[in-house]
């Protein structure tokens, strides 16, 4: 064993200080033969507990952390918990000099015990919410009051003794020393290092002459901050990342930093290489003479435990304010709740009720379902809309008779153990989703109740992914943005858990039959060298944290101030942010929260209110609603889903066309089965729907089971009842046995299969097996192993039946009060332009009118107008919510704007400048007076500066004598007589002002050849994370690889050279649903060049690659258009059919697919026995798409299409 243990360790959460994986430092230290190491980073303690766990991991992999802590077992490596504080004077002053970052001193301070351990964490927490001035800063009196239980160190060159030292005033270091020492007494240690800088040399006597005389023993420590010594380059590039700084990459290969420095450099950048976890041989060779130095880091090792990290109740306590007890209470509120929900309370009802109110209060849950109740109810009255629930917890009749959910988990059959198992000790978690405009005011009601101390938002950790952590290395060494953008749009959207290496081929496969191998980027790799070397480092530092942010929903309510239990910090926002992690925070006790904000229910709340403004009509979604109406699923049934929640998607569309649901039940499985793994039971599911003659059951008691999905299984709460009903088990252990499947244990399954067939019987489980509730062992086993295949990918159905709730609402809407849904979606989305483009003309195609901006008609939002939709004056670039108030006030105050020079006298306020006047002239919002936007280009700016004029000199009183009448601009202002800009330019500043074209689009004209486009930007179309369940397919349609036709104009086309000065073309297609990324590489670029040519109409194919920015188009042709044969006017199909022969069921499919492909073309049926034409009533699309369709239906050789 060693003489030698590290104290003075930062690791990757000193965030882009710290080169020094906190999974490698055991396994290193264990090599060294060093019994202990402290972590000791920058002013935080974000990374404590995983350090912690990370030694438990070394020391036995399969310990659970906290029995580890509890048992107070040896480490291999004791882990040590530290910090480097920074210090100041006085933290509570907030100044810095002279334009530089304010004075500030480093010190160590090691935890003990517990107790120590919690006066860092007020420390650390205090340095954030009082201190936080650049740094995170401490003074010597907050210090003074939280020193038990710790050891201190002096640090390093930036301590307050080596700086008095470097200075040359003795008299203040011996002041430093004494008071610390009268603070630590004994655990005050003067610190000692030797990077081979000439400062540590130069201070180094003099410090171990100061240790001699004040009687305070020297430690020796290394600086570390990075593993091994050849990663002195990976530090100094995470330091550039941080400081925005740039290398030389063949310099800083080709250069060994010198030996000796002055002192760590202005820049930040360490000089020597001599910052890495040393051997205790290399320290020996560092400090030969002081032996004492290195002995006494054993000693400190010796003083420090590291079993203070335990799980513990922190709930917050809930008081009724009735007086009663929480048990009184939350029974009454249930009572009530059920009365109120089901009027009569049958004994099934009351007998599940107290099932639950029994589970609850056992496990110590009352208090938790109170608190949120309690949030709930004050949204609620406040107005706050909250969603129906989501997640496990809708499965609660308790939670639905108080309010928390609104499904009626009796009606769906949906199962309280599913969410609280007393079989199985588990926290429960209720997830919310709130109105995002109102769940801020929610978070602040929580803060306000139960105080802002035991309250705290939960860190996140932005870490360095694949793509990000070339991108900040290519920055670093100097690689132009375009080419390092080319190379990272090879790479896969979604990486899941690939690493650079895996899609660069050295690493293999995380899964057999997965090939994650990118080619190209694979090429460039292996020949070209600088690439290589900008690769290999972002190999490196990929995974790191790069900086800590905020989590979107999380907020930790806790009965005490938090800081007593974890370190607290402070988000770039101001928000006070717990240091740990949101599963560390669990683990730990802490109640965690989730406040979502979920866009669909400001959706569907904004289209009530615009309801009941327009219409008059108030809609209760959860009051004597039906949700079985036939118009809505006829809708969702012929595919028009857009902007319907979850249902959206073009693979969603299809499979909802095949589905025809029937019941909300059909669309709740839907939501189910479109995920990856039950997507393959579709077809089944669908035949067996309009089949249901054919559906056989392994037992009959599968039967009442199943039927509700067709005899599919689709549900988590099925496989529970199935292990129920067949195996005689309690609820609750039967969830136990669905989460052994689904983790796929072999040998617990096994285990598990015995009983299931043959039962168990002990003193404390009595499970009578399949076999004797009269299932045969042959069946039993299939049924086991079709559970055991399906269980890993079933849904839970509680989820599902809330967000079909959503579903089905937005659905309703869209059906019955279609523009008023789209007005309230628009707004909501005003600020992402892709969106609202793919809405608008989703709108224009079915027959809904927009129109454009007017002075006199439009206000701040999309508004509803005539039975159309009215575009709103915020979606215009430059003119802001402010400019636009002072117009509508205006104009409601004194009238309608009766010409343009009549709204520039009237605004003439200096609240209106030129450029909100320019941008509202392009956007057209002037048209209605009858001028050209050119004219009002010409003159706006003179008209604006004598109404200005006109105005300030009136309010001044100042007139002369012989000044001429000033009345403004006159009403006979004579516009100039110059040509109106042409059609395309006028669009293009539309879009250029306000996102989108407002009054027509370039590609109007080709729309008919465009829908012969079997792909358009809308399938690149997914939904935004909070829209939608993580596991859900978006787009099933389109894998890595893709290739596509697509058809539109190049908005942008041009030539970027790469580092090598190799040619490659960027651009972006554009067609009208959207836009997407077009590159060119290599050799393409060089064929195409003439064609890749902005503005143009053109056919691109080529295959489709994603990124974390969306999708691009690998080009491997282009194609430009006839313009005069892409003008071609509208087609008639006409359809030969005997009426005698085909059955009714044929009209109707036939209808069908015409409705699957909207469009302009007119279709006709003859009727082959007499020759009678009759109109389809249907506009459609005539394309391949559609003839494949139909071919299935009349024949090839019936249909005739004439232009």
């Amino acid at each position: 064993m060693t003489d030698f243990v590290h104290l003075h360790v930062h690791t990757e959460y000193s965030l882009l200080d710290g080169a020094t994986r906190i999974n490698d430092i055991f396994q290193r230290c264990d090599e060294l033969n060093m019994p202990a190491v402290a972590i000791t980073d920058h002013g935080n303690m974000y990374g404590a507990l995983d350090f912690v766990k990370a030694a438990i991991h070394h020391t036995d992999p399969g310990a659970d952390p906290y029995e580890f802590i509890a048992q107070r077992r040896p480490f291999k490596v004791k882990p040590i918990i530290g910090c480097e504080l920074y210090v100041t004077e006085n933290m509570n002053v907030k100044q810095s000099y002279g334009g530089k970052m304010p004075k500030f001193n480093h010190l160590i301070l090691l935890a003990k015990n517990e107790t120590g351990y919690k006066n860092l964490i007020k420390l650390v927490s205090d340095g954030y919410t009082r201190g936080l001035y650049y740094k995170p800063r401490v003074d010597f009196d907050l210090i003074s009051k939280h020193a038990e239980g710790i050891v201190c160190l002096s640090a390093c060159l930036a301590g307050e003794l080596p700086q008095a030292c470097l200075a040359g005033d003795m008299a203040l270091a011996e002041k430093v020393i004494d008071r610390y020492k009268a603070l630590f007494g004994e655990d005050y240690y003067i610190e000692i290092q030797d990077h081979n800088i000439a400062d540590q040399k130069r201070i180094l006597p003099l410090l171990v002459s100061l240790a001699r005389k004040k009687g305070v023993k020297i430690v020796a420590t290394n600086d570390v901050h990075y593993l091994n010594k050849e990663d002195s380059l990976m530090q100094k590039v995470l330091q550039c990342i941080s400081f925005r700084r740039t290398l030389d990459l063949e310099t800083e290969l080709k250069e060994q930093q010198q030996e000796v420095g002055d002192t760590v450099n202005e820049d930040g950048y360490f000089p020597t290489r001599e910052f890495y976890l040393k051997s205790g041989d290399e320290m020996r060779d560092v400090f030969p003479t002081l032996p004492e130095a290195l002995k006494n880091t054993l000693e400190i090792a010796d003083k420090c435990e590291c079993y203070f990290f335990r799980k513990e109740p922190l709930n917050p306590f809930y008081v009724p304010e009735d007086g009663s007890t929480p048990e009184e209470f939350i029974r009454k509120l249930t009572y009530d709740g059920l009365k109120k929900k089901y009027g009569t309370v049958t004994k099934e009802i009351s007998d599940r009720a107290e099932y639950e109110l029994g589970v609850i209060s056992n496990m110590h849950f009352v208090e938790y379902f109170l608190v949120v109740w309690d949030y709930i109810h004050w949204s609620e009255t406040h107005g706050v809309p909250v969603g129906p629930g989501r997640g496990s917890g809708v499965g609660s009749i308790v939670a639905y008779a108080i309010g928390i959910t609104k499904v009626d988990p009796l009606k769906y059959n949906l199962f309280f153990e599913r969410f609280l198992n007393p079989e199985r000790v588990s926290n429960p978690d209720f997830d919310v989703d709130f109105c995002v405009e109102g769940r801020e005011r929610t978070v602040e009601y929580v803060v306000e109740k139960y105080g802002r101390e035991n309250t705290a938002q939960i860190v996140t950790f932005g870490t360095m992914a694949s793509k990000a952590a070339i991108k900040d290395v290519a920055r670093v060494f100097n690689m132009p943005f375009d080419t390092v953008n080319s190379i990272t749009k090879l790479m896969p959207k979604m990486m899941g858990k690939n690493h650079i290496g895996h899609i660069l081929g050295l690493l293999p496969p995380l899964k057999k039959d997965e090939n994650p191998v990118v080619p190209e980027l694979k090429e460039m790799y292996e020949t070209d060298p600088q690439l290589k070397n900008i690769l290999d480092m972002a190999m490196k530092i990929e995974g790191m944290p790069r900086q800590t942010g905020m989590h979107a929903a999380g907020v930790i309510i806790c009965r005490d101030p938090i800081d007593e239990h974890i370190p607290l910090a402070k988000s770039s926002e101001g928000y006070v942010v717990t240091q740990f992690n949101m599963i560390e925070c669990e683990e730990l006790g802490l109640l965690k929260m989730d406040f979502l904000g979920l866009r669909t229910v400001t959706d569907i709340t904004k289209t009530l209110e615009i309801i009941k403004k327009t219409r008059g009509v108030d809609i209760d979604f959860y009051n004597n609603f039906s949700y079985d109406d036939q118009g809505v699923f006829e809708m969702v049934g012929n595919g028009d889903t857009h902007a319907v929640f979850q249902l959206e998607s073009e693979g969603m569309k299809k499979f909802m066309r095949e589905l025809k649901p029937s019941s909300l039940e059909d669309i709740i499985a839907g939501i189910s089965l479109y995920r990856p793994g039950p997507m393959d039971k579709i077809p089944e599911y669908i035949y067996n729907k309009k089949h249901p003659d054919e559906i056989k059951y392994d037992h009959p008691l599968c039967e009442p089971i199943l039927n509700v999905t067709y005899g599919i299984m689709v549900y988590q709460e099925q496989v529970m009842k199935l292990v129920q009903s067949l195996g005689g088990y309690s609820m609750g252990r039967a969830d136990i046995v669905r989460r052994i499947m689904s983790k796929k244990k072999a040998k617990a399954m096994a285990e598990e299969r015995e009983i299931f067939i043959h039962g168990l019987h002990t003193d404390k489980l009595n499970i009578p097996g399949a076999i004797a509730t009269g299932v045969s062992e042959k069946v039993a086993n299939k049924i086991f192993d079709d559970m055991t295949q399906f269980a890993s990918y079933a849904f839970n159905k509680s989820h599902a039946c809330a967000y079909g709730y959503l579903s089905y609402q937005t659905a309703f809407l869209k059906c019955y009060y279609t523009v008023e849904f789209f007005t309230a979606i628009l707004n909501n989305r005003i600020t992402d332009m892709g969106e609202i483009t793919n809405y608008l003309t989703y709108l224009k195609e079915n027959g809904i009118k927009v129109f454009p901006p007017n002075i006199n008609k439009s206000y701040c939002d999309f508004t509803v107008e005539d039975g159309s939709v009215r575009i709103g004056m915020a979606a215009i670039k430059n003119v802001g919510y402010g400019a636009i108030e002072e117009i509508v006030a205006e104009r409601e105050k004194n009238g309608e704007f009766k010409s343009f020079v009549n709204f520039i006298n009237r605004m003439a306020t200096g609240q209106i400048n030129k450029k909100q006047i320019e941008s509202l002239i392009y956007a057209g919002t002037f048209d209605c007076f009858g001028q050209t936007r050119s004219q009002l280009i010409a003159v706006y700016e003179q008209m604006l500066d004598r109404a200005l004029k006109d105005k300030k000199t009136r309010l001044s009183g100042q007139f002369s004598l012989f000044d001429e009448e000033i009345s403004g601009v006159e009403e006979t202002f004579n516009y100039p007589d110059i040509k109106e800009y042409d059609l395309f330019y006028k669009l293009k500043m539309e879009k250029a002002v306000a996102g989108v074209y407002l009054t027509g689009h370039p590609l109007d004209e080709y729309s008919r050849h465009l829908k012969k486009f079997e792909f358009n930007t809308s399938f690149l179309k997914t939904s935004s994370d909070e829209e939608s369940d993580a596991e859900q397919v978006q787009n099933p349609v389109i894998d890595e690889n893709t290739e596509v036709t697509m058809g539109g104009m190049l908005v942008e086309a041009g030539r970027k050279l790469s580092k090598r000065g190799t040619e490659f073309g960027l651009g972006k297609l554009e067609d009208l649903y959207g836009t997407v990324d077009v590159m060119l590489t290599g050799y393409k670029y060089k064929k195409l060049k003439p064609l890749f040519v902005p503005e143009e109409m053109v056919t691109i194919k080529g295959k489709l690659r994603g990124n974390e920015n969306g999708y691009t188009l690998m080009a491997d042709s282009i194609e430009p258009w006839n313009k005069n044969e892409a003008k071609a006017k509208n087609k008639k199909i006409c359809f030969y059919m005997s009426f005698t022969k085909c059955s009714q069921d044929d009209f109707n499919k036939l209808q069908d697919i015409l409705r699957a492909y909207p469009g302009d073309d007119d279709s006709y049926i003859k009727n082959t026995d007499d020759g009678k034409v009759y109109s389809a009533g249907i506009k459609t699309s005539v394309g391949n798409a559609l003839l494949l369709e139909v071919y299935g239906v009349v024949g090839e050789g019936n249909i005739k299409i004439a232009e």
